[in-house]
């Protein structure tokens, strides 16, 4: 038994793990020799590279159990910049002195278990040396296993704590052990990493790994020997990756690669010395970040003597921006960013002081004052605001700039908060506006990157919402929940609440512009507490007793939470019995555009929306625009991983025609990430008063004294509360609001005098004109730092990695402008005077704008510069000096100006990338390497390089550097050079046109040299170089110009001004010859004529050019042979179903591929373009089925059977004179061609100069004076021609000399309202080029429709080829906007629009290209539409042509609310008809103004003499109208007495009051108290009321507020329960003695109720029922639906003195009787 236990005990000993944690023995030193390298290239390393390596021996001692210290010795730092292996390491000597004195001091670490715990540093040690030593101790950092040899854990390191995973190799015979272990650095708890200007990007935590841009991985090998006394490490090596893809391209990344090796060289006996200096504790191994501003990623700059650098540096800022230099000016102004952050707050003063008093260096000073973002910098412009040495206008520029670029440490917090108090801020209201927004976005910034919000800092944003709300300052309430939104801090929520009446009774009273501020101020506190946000948000948009925009903008918030599918289906359900269709649209109408989003973030919230909308579609589906709408445009690529969304929010209200708040918004969203790029909302509130008349006394009125009395026998009847005028307007950037405006009814009302003429708006007119008279000079200039962003990782070098971007721009204008008025502003000005007047403008006005970014991938360190560097600039550069005179009187304009002398760059874009390398050390010898080398690669053969170009063929658009855009004439006359080889590609090109009569030419120059030839990638385009310029310069001529000269000269002394070809020059000024005289002249200058004589040549050929077209069709947007024109949309689809040859299998091919995508049996070969002409049925054996043949031949009794079935695209058109029903379907045959058409044809066919009857309207001349020459140029004439049924305009364009002068001519006919035509030509004589178009109106089936038909009948290259382009493009878009397509032939050289209007609402599109047909049905429209082609020739009055102006009109008045009531039918204004019988002799309340102004009343009452009679009784300002029938004759009385039988009738005290005959009845106009008509013929009452009364109006027609579903409104409010007890409601009670209705409103006693929780009951009706008088007993009785309230049969409730029990609660609904006719005996009535 002892010797099994003693053999067991050694077994265990045997297999038991060695430890392999490195020991360093007590009293040794290890030698080891280091070296790290880091190199940032592409993945194809023939490109250029920089990267740094540092060697140096490493010692290694330990002093106690823990305690170890570490020596570097001999630090070498080599810089690489360049080509492999063409170019090598260079040392760097001065840099490496630096760092050996930082590293000359040992350091202390503990050490544990193969763990590194604390560092010690010496006291004055920089954090990059610190740093460097973590990148060594690195290595060491070994956590074993003993029972494992492969684990995963998570281990920390220099990059923080990351998922990291060993493998153990144990080679006992030889006691060696490998170990190696990777770092996934992509999954890290908690990672070490800084982002700088990123703090409003918002990452997406659970998106997936593959989605992020930037990938990383580290791998670390270590040798390991062991023995009885430990193991010690002889090797470890390190290697790590990063891989980095700006566009999220798999294969276009750039690589950063850092390796590191460590290797025992020896052991030595004696250990390090003790540091002389005391050690100070840095932390862990973790990487430190350094607490200061970082260095920028510009080029270094060595300090020496800080104050004289920063007055020279901007000294050179303002000179190089006064030369021009604006790219070494914004250069400049980034260095002084650099500068500015590291003086101290007396170096500031010190150079303020100095500059103080140059205006030229005021906008560099503070503009780079507020980028530098230091707490100094803040300090300081806090300073100089408190003493008031800013003005206005700059303090209001640099206050949000200094808050958005400020640090956010405790400091500038504190320093914040003292803006608030500042009395100079609290001055000025948008200066108080700016800090307190600041400080809300500057307490998010802080508390983003703190552990913990202090609630200090939110205190000064709760304390001004409470002081606030106790003074009921509703500005300052909406300041202080805008400032709270930009904290974003949940703390604040419980202060928010307090502003929604949902849970705070004190709110109700509050303006809903602060309910709705309040919700808003949520939205970015759901990013922290979005479980909270959605719990409030939903009882918000729950509570109905708020205004529809405050539950509007509480569904963006909610959605904005991103709820799940219970929250989203349970909001959907609620959707379903909702009372407000405004805002049940406005859900519908998110979750739709949400649904169809592409967003990965949002594709769960997607899923749910998706779900949601299919049950609310039949309901919410086909609202008109009338009720609120999301609209979204958004697009998402899943390759880049980019997209964007813009967001329009409508909100309507109930009182307004428009939306009342519009939202609208820009995300973008970059790999993981998202981030609120702009948003700009507009709210208004009663703008309508500002629209009509304002000086209507309508409270002095007696129609105002009777409304108030009649609201009183109106039970429960309240006017609609008083509503001030009010515009507010806000802007977010970033997601932070910066700026906000309300405009009450004061401001508003100040702004409509000044804009509408006050007493005082000619003196403002006055002093502005003598303001201008007295010149405008100036130069303005304005720097900006754009921003700056940049992402920090460490590297296991101990180096930091960075992603930096910062970018600046320069706007700057100069001008002077000198303005002379004749006659001279006198002091009886008057602004007419203006129109008579001469003024002579001398300006010069030189505009330019400079935006430079500067990107960079590599090493960024304030001692040295290591990796790649992006410059990208774009410049925009005019100069406009010029001369003009402007003669009012005369209608003419000169311009003068002078020619192009020199070559100027107008617009450039730049962009080059290159290797960099600086040190501090030797800052004026930075290495640069261009991305792409100078040489050949041996290793690909010259022959194969040759044959490969030697292959390419002109019509390969991918072998080609030229676009297909440019003409033969541009492609001889550009200058290309054009470079390929295996390492590199140079594209030159540039593309010239020449202005030679004018001696300009402006060109396009276009340069790149990149790596794209590599990888195909946005990444390997951008290495390299870009450069696009736009270019004016001088085109050399046989004469010297000496200015360019416009001129424009209108009406009837417009002919004088046009150019003859053999005139020397130009007439002078005035000199007018009559119009007969040179109407001959006309003709031969614009070459008229030849024009004429060649269209009516071609016109006789035109049936012969027809029959040759049908053999011309050679493919999409093929050039036409001959010039033609289709006269009508059948003959071209004749023609074209004809063209087709037998042996076109292209096309063939085409169609059976359609056929098989739309799986259909009958595919003809174009169903747009098979035959329409009378041959159809022989022409139809060519089809390609049976079925579509025996369609062509198939008789008119199954037309209806056909149409029905017959798909939209197939249908055609058919023009306004065409209604048979033979050209409703392609197949059928119909004629070729109308009477109509043929006179559309011969008008067009057959032009006419209108300069042979009417004088030209306008003529422009531009033209170059040359020095003892003709001048050269354009002239441009234009007529026009206006008679009752037609209208015609021409406009002719043409040089000004040579005999064979180019032209252009245009022409547009306007024939009745059916039909407009128009054509351009242009080229000699206006015959080489060809384009016409016609729209016409007509029929698409049975419906009315509107055609629009476009025919290129020969065009130039280059718009041929943009048309091809537009034409890849058309299918993607059309299936992005949901239309349906369908591959078809059709013209060659035509395309058609046919819109068909199926319903007011509602219309069918289909668009036929040549190749392609798109369509769509039931597309919705934003207004409704008359849906009869003859509605708008009947209801107007004017002539036929005007079809633009009735269609205004039409639109206008579909706008305004009608309201139709005749015997038993009743429509209100919301289009709710229903039927009710008005009870006789009783007044209804048809419809009265219920606002405040109580401006109308109308009562109609059915007669007692016949049932279907009724009269009306209006109320108007102190008129009383009655209109009845009487002996057959409509009786018209007002204020009692009979009006005059001579209508129309006027009031003398109310003009805008008229009462006119019209048909069979009367018509009375009142528009200014929003009366536009009201008709009355006896049986029927039309009211239409203006649309700024919307919302507005009380009755039996309605609120007009399109809430249909709650139509049946009570004066009470309350919901009717049906149309009986809606309509009784509204009677007017009068007095039984005088008046004939002897009915009245009183609660009534269920005499059946229902059941109250089985125990006896009565009940009582809520709202009052019709019951007769008393004495008067009831004759006719109808069922009413009624609420009734029950109580115990014991209660004390009764109806005694009880009128309404409206605030009673509804318990049951059940039907009463309603009396509505009484038999009365004599009543008791007093004298």
């Amino acid at each position: 038994m002892k010797g099994l236990i003693l053999a067991l005990v050694f077994t265990l000993v045997e297999g038991q793990k060695q430890d392999l944690e490195p020991v360093f023995h007590m009293g040794k030193t290890y030698l080891y020799s280091y070296e790290s390298i880091i190199l940032h290239e592409l993945p194809e390393r023939r490109l250029a590279m920089a990267g740094v390596r540092l060697a140096s021996k490493v010692e290694i001692s330990r002093v106690s159990d823990s305690d170890h210290l570490l020596q570097i010795r001999s630090p070498k730092l080599e810089e690489h910049n360049g080509f492999f292996p063409i170019d090598s390491f260079t040392p760097s000597s001065r840099l490496s002195e630096t760092i050996a004195a930082c590293l000359s001091q040992p350091f202390k670490f503990e050490y544990t278990e193969g763990r590194v715990g604390s560092i010690f540093a010496p006291e004055d040690c920089p954090i990059l040396c610190t740093n460097l030593v973590r990148g060594v101790l690195n290595l060491l950092q070994i956590t074993i296993k003993k029972s494992q040899n492969v684990y995963e854990l998570q281990e920390a390191g220099i990059e923080g704590i990351c998922q990291t995973r060993y493998i153990i190799q144990d080679d006992s015979n030889n006691n060696r052990a490998t170990i190696s272990k990777s770092k996934d650095l992509t999954d890290c708890q908690d990672k070490a990493v800084k982002n700088l200007g990123m703090a409003y990007i918002r990452p997406c935590p659970t998106c997936p790994l593959k989605a992020r841009n930037i990938k990383g991985t580290a791998t670390f090998t270590y040798k390991m020997k062991y023995d009885d006394s430990g193991a010690s490490l002889t090797s470890a090596m390190s290697d790590q990756v990063y891989e980095i893809s700006p566009f999220n391209e798999p294969n276009g990344v750039v690589v950063m690669e850092a390796r590191q090796e460590l290797s025992l060289v020896g052991v030595k006996q004696p250990p390090i010395s003790a540091p002389t200096s005391q050690l100070q504790k840095q932390g862990s191994l973790r990487y430190h970040f350094s607490g200061e501003l970082l260095q920028m990623p510009i080029p270094l700059i060595r300090i020496k003597n800080l104050d004289l650098q920063l007055t020279e540096t901007l000294r050179q800022l303002v000179q190089n921006n006064e030369k021009g230099d604006t790219k070494e000016a914004s250069a400049k102004f980034l260095q002084m960013v650099q500068l500015f952050r590291v003086a101290t707050l007396d170096q500031i003063n010190s150079l303020w002081l100095h500059f103080v008093n140059e205006p030229p260096y005021r906008p560099w000073f503070l503009s780079a004052i507020c980028a530098a973002g230091a707490t100094d910098t803040f300090r300081f412009l806090k300073q100089k605001i408190h003493d008031g040495k800013l003005n206005i206008w700059e303090a209001a520029v640099t206050l949000p700039l200094t808050f958005y670029f400020v640090t956010p440490n405790k400091q500038a917090v504190e320093i914040a908060s003292t803006f608030l108090t500042c009395p100079q801020i609290q001055k000025v209201l948008i200066h108080r506006i700016i800090v307190y927004l600041g400080y809300g976005s500057m307490v998010n910034k802080y508390c983003a990157q703190a552990l913990l919000c202090p609630n200090e800092l939110l205190q000064p944003l709760h304390d001004l919402a409470a002081e606030a709300i106790s003074k009921g300052d509703a500005k300052d309430m909406s300041l202080a929940l805008k400032a709270m939104g930009n904290a974003g801090e949940p703390a604040s929520v419980k202060r928010i609440l307090k502003f929604l009446p949902t849970f705070s009774l004190a709110a109700a009273s509050l303006p809903n512009r602060i309910h709705a501020d309040a919700v808003l101020a949520l939205r970015k506190i759901a990013r922290k507490d979005p479980a909270k946000v959605r719990e409030i948000t939903l009882q918000v948009f729950m509570d109905t007793t708020l205004a529809p925009n405050v539950r509007m903008v509480a569904c963006v918030v909610l959605f904005e939470t991103k709820p799940a599918l219970p929250t989203v289906a349970a909001l959907a359900t609620s959707l379903l019995a909702e009372p407000s269709l405004q805002v049940a649209s406005f859900a519908y109408s998110h979750m739709k555009t949400l649904a169809a989003s592409k967003i990965p973030q949002l594709h769960k919230l997607s899923a749910a929306c998706n779900i949601a909308i299919k049950f609310l579609g039949p309901r919410l589906d086909r609202l008109s625009y009338r009720y609120s709408k999301v609209i979204q445009i958004s697009d998402y690529s899943s390759q880049y991983q980019a997209g964007a969304i813009w967001r329009v929010y409508l909100m309507n209200s109930p009182s307004t025609m428009f939306p009342s708040d519009i939202i609208t918004k820009v995300r973008g969203y970059y790999a993981n990430t998202a981030m609120d790029i702009i948003e700009v909302a507009f709210r208004s509130q009663s703008l309508t008063k500002f629209m009509r008349k304002q000086n209507i006394p309508f409270a002095e009125y007696d129609t105002y004294k009777t409304l108030k009395e009649l609201g009183k026998s109106l039970l429960g009847w309240k006017e609609l509360p008083p509503e001030d005028p009010l515009v507010s307007a806000y802007i977010k950037v970033l997601g932070q609001e910066i700026a906000f405006a309300d405009m009450d009814k004061d401001a508003i009302q100040q702004m409509m005098m000044s804009l509408t003429g006050s007493s005082d708006w000619q003196p403002v007119v006055k002093k502005v004109v003598e303001e201008v008279q007295r010149g405008i000079s100036g130069r303005w200039t304005l720097p900006v730092m754009v921003g700056e962003m940049r992402h920090i990782v460490p590297t296991i070098a101990g180096l930091p990695l960075e992603l930096g971007l910062c970018a600046a721009t320069v706007a700057q204008a100069a001008a002077d402008v000198d303005v002379k008025v004749s006659p001279p502003v006198s002091d009886n000005f008057r602004p007419s005077q203006l129109w008579e007047s001469k003024m002579d403008i001398h300006a010069d006005i030189r505009p330019k704008a400079y935006f430079h970014i500067i990107a960079m991938m590599g090493i960024n360190t304030q001692y040295f510069q290591s990796g790649f560097e992006l410059h990208a600039d774009f410049s925009a550069n005019t100069t406009m000096k010029f001369d003009a005179r402007l003669n009012m009187k005369e209608k003419n304009l000169k311009i003068e100006t002078l020619p192009c002398h020199q070559e100027a760059e107008l617009a450039a874009v730049r962009s080059e990338v290159y290797a960099i390398s600086r040190n501090m050390e030797e800052v004026d010898s930075e290495k640069k390497s261009q991305i792409l080398p100078k040489g050949k690669i041996p290793s690909i053969s010259d022959q194969l390089l040759q044959s490969t170009e030697g292959s390419s063929k002109p019509a390969s658009w991918k072998q080609t550097s030229i676009p297909n855009a440019i003409s033969k004439r541009r492609q001889q006359s550009s200058e290309e050079v054009q470079h390929n080889s295996a390492r590199r590609r140079f594209y030159a090109h540039r593309f010239c046109k020449k202005f030679e009569s004018l001696g300009c030419s402006t060109c396009l120059s276009l340069k790149s040299q990149n790596s794209a030839f590599l990888r195909n990638t946005y990444l390997h385009k951008l290495f390299g170089e870009f450069e696009a310029r736009v270019i004016l310069k001088p085109v050399h001529t046989d004469a010297d110009i000496e200015k360019i000269q416009l001129e424009v000269q209108a009406g009837s002394k417009a002919a004088s001004k046009i150019i003859e070809v053999s005139s020397s020059g130009s007439k002078e000024e005035g000199e007018t010859s009559p119009y007969e005289d040179i109407k001959a002249k006309l003709k031969k200058i614009l070459g008229i004529e030849n024009v004429f004589t060649a269209a009516n040549k071609t016109r006789r050929r035109t049936k012969r050019i027809n029959r040759e077209y049908q053999t011309a069709d050679t493919g999409l947007w093929a050039e036409s042979s001959t010039p033609h024109l289709s006269r009508s949309s059948s003959s071209s689809a004749a023609s074209s179903a004809d063209s087709r040859e037998p042996g076109n299998h292209h096309r063939k091919d085409e169609i059976r591929q359609s056929g098989k995508k739309r799986g259909s049996k009958s595919s003809s070969r174009s169903s747009s373009g098979s035959s329409a002409s009378s041959r159809a049925c022989s022409s139809s054996s060519s089809s390609q089925d049976d079925n579509s043949g025996d369609l062509h031949c198939s008789g008119d009794s199954e037309y209806s059977n056909q149409l029905a079935n017959t798909p939209v695209y197939q249908l055609l058109f058919k023009p306004e004179d065409e209604q048979d029903t033979g050209g409703e379907i392609l197949n059928i045959s119909i004629s070729s061609s109308s009477d109509s058409d043929e006179d559309i044809s011969r008008a067009m066919s057959q032009p006419r100069f209108l300069g042979d009857s009417k004088p030209p309207i306008l003529a422009a001349v531009l033209r170059a004076i040359n020095r003892n020459k003709q001048p050269t140029g354009l002239q441009l004439v234009l007529y026009t021609d206006t008679q009752p049924k037609r209208w015609r305009i021409q406009m002719f364009g043409s040089t000004i000399t040579g005999p064979d002068r180019w032209k252009f001519c245009a022409d547009a006919l306007v024939i009745n309202y059916r039909k407009v035509s128009g054509s351009l030509k242009w080229g000699k004589d206006c015959q080489d080029y060809h384009i016409a178009t016609q729209i016409a109106t007509g029929q698409f089936a049975a419906y009315p429709a509107m055609q629009m038909k476009l025919e290129w009948l020969k065009v130039p290259s280059i718009i041929r080829t943009t048309a091809r382009w537009f034409y890849s493009f058309l299918p993607g878009a059309a299936y992005v906007l949901g239309f349906s397509q369908r591959q078809q032939l059709g013209p060659s050289h035509q395309a058609t629009l046919v819109m068909a209007l199926t319903s007011p609402r509602t219309c069918d599109v289909v668009f036929k290209l040549p190749e392609l047909t798109i369509y769509d049905t039931a597309i919705s429209l934003p207004l409704p539409v008359p849906s009869h082609p003859r509605t708008l020739t009947s209801t107007l009055p004017s002539s036929d042509w005007k079809v633009f102006s009735q269609a205004t009109f039409t639109i206008l008045e579909s706008l305004k609310g009608h309201c139709t009531v005749s015997q038993n039918k009743i429509t209100t204004f919301n289009g709710v008809e229903f039927n009710y019988a008005m009870p006789v002799n009783c007044y209804h309340v048809v419809v009265h103004d219920c606002s405040p102004e109580l401006k109308f009343l109308v009562m109609g009452k059915r007669s007692e003499k016949s049932a279907d009679l009724l009269a009306i009784n209006v109320r108007l300002a102190s008129h009383e109208i009655d209109m009845y029938v009487s002996n057959g004759l409509i009786q018209l009385k007002i204020n009692g007495v009979q009006a005059p039988r001579d209508l129309p009738y006027t009031s003398n005290s109310d003009e805008s009051l008229l009462i006119s005959s019209e048909k069979k009845g009367l018509a009375l106009k009142a528009p200014d108290y929003g009366i536009d008509k009201l008709y009355y013929d006896g049986h029927r009452l039309e009211v239409q009321v203006a649309f700024w009364m919307a919302g507005k109006t009380c009755g039996i027609c309605g609120k007009y507020d399109a809430e249909v579903e709650r139509e049946y409104r009570t004066p009470s409010g309350n919901l009717a329960k049906d149309a009986a007890g809606f309509g009784h409601s509204w009677i007017v009670s009068e007095n039984p003695c005088t008046g004939a209705c002897k009915l009245e409103h009183r609660p009534v006693k269920s005499e059946k109720p229902g059941s109250f929780e089985k125990t006896a009951e009565k009940c009582f009706s809520v709202e009052p029922v019709l019951r007769c008088v008393h004495g008067c007993s009831a004759t006719e009785t109808v069922p009413v639906s009624v609420s009734l309230h029950c109580v115990p049969v014991d209660s004390s409730l009764r109806l005694d003195g009880q009128p309404r029990l409206d605030r009673k609660s509804e318990d049951i609904v059940a039907s009463v009787p309603a009396e509505t006719a009484c038999s009365c005996r004599r009543q008791l009535c007093p004298a």
